[in-house]
């Protein structure tokens, strides 16, 4: 780094913040004093695989990868944030995955004298690509984005050549969110459930739009050929013996083969640099090893 003197100092000696007013003009890298909040498991995974982890003070409670994250402070779900909680930790930039919320949140942060960057988030692969361009041009590492953008673009390209050498018609997929209570509450349109299962090959079987409750009805009526749900710990696990005895499940083609698929959470519905780990997964999954 190349300090540029101005002016002559007097004959004194200068320290601290006295010493840097007196070397004028001078270029720092605009993030070199970033501290950086993560909101979004996407977001937070991008950062790392550009290397910029280091500049992170804090990340949202969905950022759980990689595990070194987990030492950070956490500042609340990522969709009920509180503005206390995020500017506690003095950021000068807020990354923050499309979707964080609430609204009034985000209207108090935008409006912080912190940088608030909002980071795209499409459920294709080319939505990944640009989600790691947002990310490296908010972290003013451009090149670094683009070379991981590149590789992320190449995998994918080659878990979508996976699926359709394996593929003899899309199942019909069923994306399960939670059976509590006994209620079903399943993946419609426009979520990252219907993005994972289309890039797998499959077919979602519910044409609403978001996450819902159906009925048993509907589904027996939606008769998926296969299950798919987050792989989870404790109360939160259902086993196919336990979901296929559930009203509705019985008389579709998932429960006659007992075609329960799960997987991790993040690496699910994530969409960001290990998603075609997730595509070749199910592909196996939905069309056979």
């Amino acid at each position: 780094m190349t300090f540029v003197r101005t002016k002559r100092l007097a004959k004194t000696v200068l320290t601290g913040a006295a010493f840097i007013l007196a070397l004028a003009p001078f270029s720092l890298p605009a993030w070199a004093e970033d501290r950086v909040v993560a909101i979004g498991s996407s977001v937070t995974e991008i950062v790392y695989a550009l290397g910029q982890e280091g500049r992170l003070v804090a990340r949202d409670s969905t950022s759980t990868f990689p595990a070194a994250v987990e030492k950070l402070p956490d500042v609340g779900y990522m969709r009920a944030l509180a503005p206390e909680g995020v500017l506690s930790v003095n950021p000068t930039l807020i990354l923050a995955e499309e979707g964080a919320g609430p609204p009034e949140t985000l209207s108090v942060l935008e409006n912080a004298s912190v940088r608030f960057v909002e980071v795209p988030d499409k459920y294709t692969a080319e939505g990944i690509v640009n989600k790691i361009i947002a990310v490296g041009d908010a972290l003013e590492v451009p090149e670094e984005a683009a070379d991981l953008a590149g590789k992320v673009a190449a995998d994918m390209a080659a878990a979508a050549k996976v699926v359709a050498d394996k593929s003899d018609g899309p199942p019909r997929v069923m994306f399960v969110l939670s059976t509590a209570g006994g209620r079903v509450m399943a993946a419609g349109t426009n979520t990252a459930a219907e993005g994972i299962i289309a890039l797998a090959g499959g077919k979602n079987v519910f044409e609403f739009e978001g996450y819902k409750p159906v009925t048993a009805e509907a589904v027996t009526a939606s008769q998926p050929d296969i299950v798919l749900m987050m792989e989870r710990a404790g109360s939160h696990s259902t086993d196919a013996q336990t979901l296929f005895a559930m009203p509705g499940f019985a008389p579709t083609p998932a429960a006659a083969d007992a075609r329960l698929v799960k997987l991790n959470p993040l690496l699910l519905l994530g969409f960001g640099p290990r998603t075609g780990e997730a595509v070749r997964y199910l592909a196996d999954a939905f069309h056979g090893g």
